[in-house]
């Protein structure tokens, strides 16, 4: 794996009587896609701030590329593109002209990549417009033009998609996945769960300021989804016809292909082993994978059950 490009140790902020973020240990790799998940008010948003060093820290510890943000914050954020919940603009100077500014503050001058970053996200129409005209959704757009005009390393979206079209949503989760694979950090907060499907890397799951859950999807999946339903399917689909009277099916239900639930999935390679000696064909073992969305709700009923018990 690759070096940690954030590193969370037993962090802490408090807003007076409030702990927004406590005792949150969080590492995301280099180059890789970590989504945050969780309710509002689980301080996902907070944990964007205090990695940036707009917010400093109570308690703990907190590397970015090596630095602490307490200290080299104004490094960390020229190698930082954020994008949070609801970007601040000047609203009678034109998108053109807000995206300059930036470029100005980055010390781009005429280089500053404006048309490219603006045909990216469909607001090149627009440019001339005064921003305080903007709809939701093409202010969003002009965040994300604005957040990649430096080129940045780290790539830090709150909720990046929130009022976009779905052409725009797509555009979003392209660059994600582009700049993932160019050796960027991506950390992302979202409530749209199937939008951060086959992205993220590393799912995190937040809530009360504490990363409850944290790894790759498949490892989570492996730890917390109990489901034991197959998918079955043959060239000759009467040859599935003897799979519910075999040792270990519970039930199953046919819906063109076949899809039986087991005592247990280590009964598989017996299921298949048989079929394949009756004489089956098969084009399809499938397990039940679940989507993002049925996985944090999964992992929030099992910690849940956790805290229950203790």
């Amino acid at each position: 794996m690759p070096d940690p490009a954030i590193i969370f140790r037993r962090v802490g902020r408090r807003f007076g009587d409030i702990q927004a973020v406590r005792d949150l240990d969080l590492e995301i790799a280099a180059g890789s896609v970590a989504v945050l998940l969780g309710p509002n008010g689980a301080g996902k948003t907070t944990t964007v701030r205090l990695a940036t060093g707009a917010l400093q820290a109570d308690d703990g510890d907190i590397r970015v590329l090596g630095m602490d943000p307490r200290v080299d914050g104004t490094d960390i954020r020229k190698a930082s593109g954020v994008v949070p919940p609801k970007a601040a603009f000047y609203d009678r100077l034109s998108g053109q002209e807000n995206l300059e500014f930036a470029a100005d503050m980055w010390e781009l001058g005429s280089e500053a990549p404006i048309a490219k970053a603006a045909e990216r996200f469909g607001i090149s129409h627009a440019l001339d417009q005064e921003v305080g005209g903007y709809s939701t959704g093409m202010r969003t757009r002009l965040a994300l033009a604005r957040a990649i005009l430096h080129d940045p390393t780290i790539l830090l979206l709150d909720e990046p998609t929130a009022g976009l079209d779905p052409e725009s949503a797509r555009a979003v989760l392209d660059l994600i996945r582009e700049m993932a694979g160019q050796g960027r950090t991506i950390l992302m907060c979202t409530h749209l769960l199937h939008e951060a499907e086959g992205i993220a890397d590393q799912v995190v799951l937040m809530n009360e300021g504490h990363a409850w859950v944290a790894g790759p999807p498949d490892h989570l999946a492996d730890t917390y989804w109990t489901d034991t339903r197959v998918h079955f399917d043959a060239e000759d689909r009467s040859a599935l016809a003897g799979l519910v009277d075999l040792d270990g099916v519970v039930s199953h239900s046919v819906n063109g292909h076949v899809t039986v639930e087991l005592d247990h999935l280590d009964r598989l390679p017996d299921i298949v082993a048989h079929l394949v000696e009756s004489g089956a064909r098969l084009t399809r073992v499938e397990p039940v994978q679940p989507t993002l969305e049925e996985l944090y709700f999964e992992m929030q009923r099992h910690r849940r059950r956790q805290v229950d018990l203790t």
